[in-house]
């Protein structure tokens, strides 16, 4: 069989295999990701996507001259499989919170004097130094330098230009000179002269400025460094224009290219203490750190600020979340008729995508949807980051639960939520297991808990009354979610694969997703998500105590409940909140849309 012959993976590998040959490398590992760590991913390092053909945002490929396999976890599996079939490349299932699993099976499969190859640049700095050591321990060379994919890649995208653009008030409730303030006196107080930061969204944040780099993360490609002094950004010629460049250097910040940082780093006095985040920071860029420069690795400040949102920022989170419901309500409108339209054209899952971003499209300050449309009809809804496409996707007729999650990104806040709706005729056990996952959702959204509860201890909470039906799901229950920024962002992770660890701590105004989930593949999908904020609770005798905020604004199907499964407390909560919705919502709508609103939030 010629080369053309083959599925165009098999293809693409038989060509990456033979580069590796000629430079004698016999493992080569391709993570998900860029030279700032990020989880969504600028075209021109979705290397991994476009050696595999697997598409998820989490997986981790490696190639040898005999094997191909992607590790990804349990939210990816089925997709993984349907992606991967014919290309000859393995899924390697990771379990929950076994992340590295893969440095584990180079180490085991790997023969002294061999040599792994990995472009440090998009290596973590603290799974590189995991992987270091289970090489060097085996006597196994690990290779960073160079990039295999610019011999291979043939028609590889060019670094994003899109311009960087101000985050101004009123939606900008700190100014940027504040916010460098805050983080130069953070820096003191650690003993650091200087602090380099990689990560997208924390300069975002920092410098109050957005961009369109990653599609549906309002980010830009750019490294900062900053000292006492100034500020310097390490950014792409021509995406911050001169007005902006003005505006910046009153603030004290200053602009290099891109790829200068290398030479800037080289340029440190020894006599220098440089703040990095190891979580956030690549391989590659710690290794362009001069030896006679004490580093210092510790959280980037920022992140903490950066999650704990103003009273000023909620102003503005809570009216994004009023336009995103009053969106939501005209598109279920619109859903509901038009299924019931015995005349429509066929509707699939691929017109509830377009249809969402217009009805969120016609909201005052949308910028964006925040990541794109999940859409799953029947056992679609079962794969938890399903993505509907022109090749392959559903048409939604005759019976099934049809599950939705999406999201906007507005001025004044980011949105992100999931609903299940009723197709047709359920069944009974498809209501029940839907009743199981609200009762999980309301009662950890229910919950007071102390003030610095580490996150992960809260995921049991949501899961307890699926696990007394002997159910689970495989993935986090909670994630922090962004200011105009990304949809996922930390510290916080209410997530069984997360550690406890001291700067998970919950603090006040942090604004974090519920969403436990129930997945039958082949049958059905159930994953209901709300977005909430840490609101003080009061303080007792053992301290300050938070609790939840739900800010997101939408009806829950009851038409899915089995009410018979509700206490007379989780019939109050659920009346309480529809009758939250109902009122913020009403003076937004009219017409069809009004009259969905109230028939949806009628009490049970």
């Amino acid at each position: 069989m010629s080369s053309t012959d083959l599925h165009p993976i098999a293809a693409r590998l038989t060509r990456l295999r033979s580069v590796m040959h000629q430079q004698q490398i016999d493992a080569l590992l391709i993570p998900s990701a860029d030279p700032h760590l990020s989880e969504y991913l600028p075209a021109r390092w979705q290397g991994r996507e476009w050696l595999s053909g697997f598409t998820g945002s989490v997986g981790t490929l490696i190639v040898t001259p005999q094997f191909a396999g992607v590790w990804t976890d349990a939210r990816y599996w089925t997709q993984a499989e349907q992606q991967l079939a014919g290309t000859g490349i393995s899924l390697m299932k990771l379990s929950s919170g076994a992340s590295i699993q893969y440095v584990d099976w180079l180490a085991a499969t790997m023969q002294a004097g061999q040599t792994v190859a990995v472009d440090g640049n998009v290596l973590g700095l603290a799974i590189g130094r995991q992987l270091s050591l289970a090489l060097q321990a085996n006597d196994v060379r690990l290779r960073t330098e160079g990039d295999l994919l610019e011999q291979v890649w043939e028609e590889r995208p060019g670094m994003p230009l899109s311009p960087v653009y101000p985050h101004l008030p009123p939606y900008a409730t700190v100014s940027r000179a504040d916010k460098l303030a805050s983080l130069r006196a953070a820096m003191q107080k650690l003993g650091a002269q200087l602090h380099l930061i990689s990560a997208l969204d924390d300069i975002a944040y920092l410098f109050n400025l957005r961009g369109s780099d990653i599609s549906f993360n309002p980010v830009f490609v750019a490294h900062a460094l900053i000292d006492a002094q100034h500020a310097t950004l390490f950014v792409s010629a021509g995406k911050i224009d001169a007005a902006l460049q003005a505006a910046l250097a009153a603030d004290g910040v200053l602009l290099a290219p891109y790829d200068a940082l290398a030479a800037r780093l080289d340029q440190l006095p020894a006599d220098c203490t440089l703040l990095i985040d190891p979580r956030r920071i690549s391989y590659g860029t710690r290794q362009w750190i001069p030896a006679r420069v004490q580093v210092l690795d510790a959280i980037n400040p920022a992140i903490f600020a950066k999650s704990r949102k103003s009273e000023a920022d909620l102003v503005h989170v809570r009216a994004a979340m009023e336009q995103d419901g009053a969106a939501l309500c005209e598109f279920f409108s619109w859903l509901e008729a038009t299924l019931a339209d015995p005349q429509r054209a066929p509707l699939t899952e691929l017109d509830i995508d377009r249809e969402i971003t217009v009805a969120r499209a016609r909201r005052p300050g949308f910028v964006s949807p925040s990541f794109a449309t999940i859409a799953g009809f029947r056992s679609n809804g079962a794969i938890m980051h399903y993505r509907a496409t022109p090749a392959q996707h559903a048409v939604i007729e005759g019976d099934g639960l049809l599950l939705i999650d999406s999201g906007g990104q507005y001025l004044g806040g980011t949105t992100d939520i999931t609903r299940v709706v009723p197709v047709g005729r359920i069944e009974a056990a498809q209501q029940r297991d839907f009743t199981l996952v609200l009762k999980g959702m309301m009662a950890l959204s229910a919950t007071r808990f102390p003030r610095g509860c580490k996150s992960p201890m809260l995921d049991a909470i949501a899961r307890a009354p699926l696990w007394a039906a002997g159910m689970d799901f495989g993935h986090g229950t909670g994630h922090g979610v962004g200011y105009f920024l990304n949809v996922h962002e930390g510290p916080q992770s209410i997530s069984p694969s997360a550690m406890p660890e001291p700067h998970t701590a919950m603090e006040a105004g942090m604004i974090t997703s519920i969403e436990p989930g129930l997945y039958r593949p082949g049958q059905w999908g159930i994953r209901i998500e709300n977005l909430v904020h840490n609101r003080p609770a009061g303080t007792t005798e053992f301290g300050d105590f938070l609790e939840f905020e739900t800010l997101t604004l939408c009806p829950i199907d009851t038409r899915c409940i089995e009410l018979t499964l509700l206490r007379d407390d989780e019939r109050q909560w659920l009346n309480d909140y529809h009758a939250s919705v109902r009122q913020r919502l009403a003076p937004l709508l009219s017409g069809a849309a009004l009259a969905w609103l109230q028939l949806r939030t009628e009490a049970v």
